[in-house]
């Protein structure tokens, strides 16, 4: 059995980085699918201004979905591909029904604490792994949400 996979990074680090991406993406669809509904059902004053944001957040996750997809196979693994394994997987859980404004945003920051504290432990794993697309991903990813965390909490006050 080769120690190394096809791009050089060893198979004991990239078997563990590959678990760890599949929890992430799991979580990430789970979030979408959350943004999305928030998009779809929110009502009251900040309609207008929700609406969209709530657009920025699903339209960006579809993006971090395939990429952390598309990041598992190049380590030589299979990404999550069904609802099933999503929701079993994934620590933030389904909102049904949430069309207030307020609820739905403490919801999206309760999913980006989520999302980051992942984000967080795979960063330091590829770091150990000398996996640098991995950490990449991840620094650039943690970089944007911690921001967006700052907008939507002061959204909140």
């Amino acid at each position: 059995m080769a120690k190394t996979n096809q791009i050089g990074l060893a198979v004991k680090d990239t078997q563990k980085l590959a678990i760890g991406l599949n929890d992430l993406l799991a979580n990430y669809q789970v979030f979408y699918m959350n943004a999305r509904a928030f998009h779809w059902n929110i009502k009251g004053e900040k309609f207008f201004e929700l609406h969209l944001k709530f657009e920025e957040i699903y339209t960006d996750v579809l993006v971090k979905i395939d990429e952390v997809a598309e990041r598992i196979l190049t380590l030589g693994y299979t990404p999550l591909h069904s609802f099933s394994d999503y929701i079993k997987q994934s620590e933030i859980k389904e909102c049904k029904n949430i069309s207030d404004g307020f609820e739905a945003v403490k919801s999206i920051l309760e999913g980006y604490k989520v999302l980051l504290v992942k984000e967080r432990g795979l960063l330091k794993m590829s770091g150990d792994a000398d996996d640098e697309g991995t950490n990449a991903l991840m620094s650039d990813y943690i970089r944007e949400q911690e921001k967006l965390v700052w907008m939507y909490s002061s959204f909140l006050k």
